[in-house]
């Protein structure tokens, strides 16, 4: 089994769109029917997708929270995000050493101090309020190469 498609409710999906090609992520289709609009777009060397668009799902623009993008230096691609204009917090580690969980109780500044994989993050929304966490993977299946 592949997962393949997370979908993300959105209000505005032109809006989240461009959010989204600004970040570098791939539009794979734009599709649209009299009753539809389905935007399918993908984060460069992912393998699974997102959708969003009108029509797509009944969930309130921004409730999608806790999605992960896995790296394998969370300091670079938390600057190439700034760069491409996402508001990124500061990396961060949760307290327990290991998965950060909803809201930011837990939350300590900075790099994990054994810079251990899955253990440290930062975070960044959409312009609806969806709620991504960058998650640094430096061994096994995820920090190998696509």
């Amino acid at each position: 089994m592949h997962l393949e498609i997370i979908v993300v409710p959105v209000g505005d999906v032109d809006r989240a769109k461009i959010f989204y090609q600004q970040l570098g992520w791939l539009v794979d289709a734009d599709a649209t029917t009299d009753d539809l609009r389905v935007v399918q777009m993908t984060p460069p060397g992912s393998e699974c997708s997102i959708i969003f668009g009108s029509g797509v799902t009944a969930a309130p623009p921004g409730s999608a929270q806790g999605l992960h993008l896995t790296v394998v230096d969370i300091e670079a691609a938390r600057a190439e995000l700034i760069a491409d204009g996402a508001q990124v917090s500061e990396i961060f580690h949760d307290a327990s050493g290991f998965f950060h969980g909803h809201g930011t109780a837990g939350r300590v500044p900075g790099l994990d101090p054994q810079r251990r994989s899955y253990s440290s993050f930062a975070s960044f929304s959409d312009p609806d309020g969806n709620g991504w966490l960058l998650q640094e993977v430096t061994s096994g299946r995820m920090a190998e190469p696509r």
